[in-house]
C-alpha cells in the first residue's frame, strides 16, 4: 500500500502591509475630518453647524421639536449609601458623609443628582405595605433625597429620583451628571 504525503505547495506569503500603516491610515482620516470640520466652521454659520452636530448625536436643540428624546446626562461620579434593613428605608448611618460629598459634587449649577434606590430582589426585600420592590426602592431613594434636601446640599429642582431592581443590593446610589448649561 501507497502512503501518499499532503504537501502544501503554496508559498508562504508576507504580510502586504504592516500592521501599524492601517493604523497611521485611520489617524489621517481622522485628521482630514477634523480638518474639514474646521473649514467648515469658518465658512458655515457657527449655529448651523452646531445644530447639525447635536442632530448628529441624537440631541434636539432647545426650543425645536423632535422626536428623539434627550439622553440622561451621563455619569460623571457616585456617592452611596448601602445597609439597608431588609424591608426598611430607614437610612442605615448618618448621611453626613453622602451629604458632604454630594455638596462637593454640585458646586456646579450644570450637574444634576440622580439618586437611584435599590432592592435586594428576595422576597423579604419588599415594602411592607404593598409588597413591592419597587415601591421600597423609591422610598429608599426618597429617604436620602430627603436627607440631602434638609441639609442643603442641593437644590431640589436638580435632584431626581428613580428606583432600580438590583439583585443583591439593598443600597441608594447617588451619581452626578452633566445637565449642559442653564437657560
Amino acid at each position: 500500500m501507497m502512503s501518499l504525503a499532503l504537501e502544501d505547495d503554496l508559498p508562504d506569503l508576507a504580510p502586504t502591509r504592516p500592521i501599524w500603516l492601517i493604523t497611521l491610515a485611520d489617524l489621517a482620516l481622522l485628521l482630514v475630518g477634523f480638518f474639514v470640520l474646521l473649514q467648515a466652521s469658518q465658512q458655515l454659520d457657527r449655529a448651523a453647524l452646531a445644530r447639525g452636530l447635536r442632530a448628529g448625536f441624537g440631541v434636539r436643540d432647545v426650543g425645536a421639536p423632535s422626536a428623539i428624546p434627550t439622553p440622561e446626562p451621563m455619569a460623571v461620579s457616585a456617592g452611596a449609601m448601602r445597609g439597608f434593613e431588609p424591608g426598611s428605608a430607614a437610612l442605615p448611618i448618618a448621611p453626613d458623609a453622602l451629604i458632604g460629598w454630594a455638596r462637593d459634587a454640585a458646586r456646579d449649577d450644570r450637574v444634576l443628582l440622580r439618586v437611584a434606590g435599590a432592592v435586594d430582589g428576595s422576597p423579604g426585600d419588599v415594602d411592607p405595605v404593598t409588597g413591592s420592590g419597587a415601591v421600597l426602592a423609591a422610598d429608599r431613594a426618597r429617604a436620602v433625597a430627603s436627607a440631602l434636601l434638609l441639609a442643603h446640599a442641593v437644590p431640589a429642582n436638580r435632584i431626581t429620583i428613580v428606583a432600580a431592581a438590583r439583585p443583591g443590593q439593598r443600597s441608594v446610589t447617588v451619581s452626578t451628571g452633566y445637565a449642559g448649561g442653564r437657560q
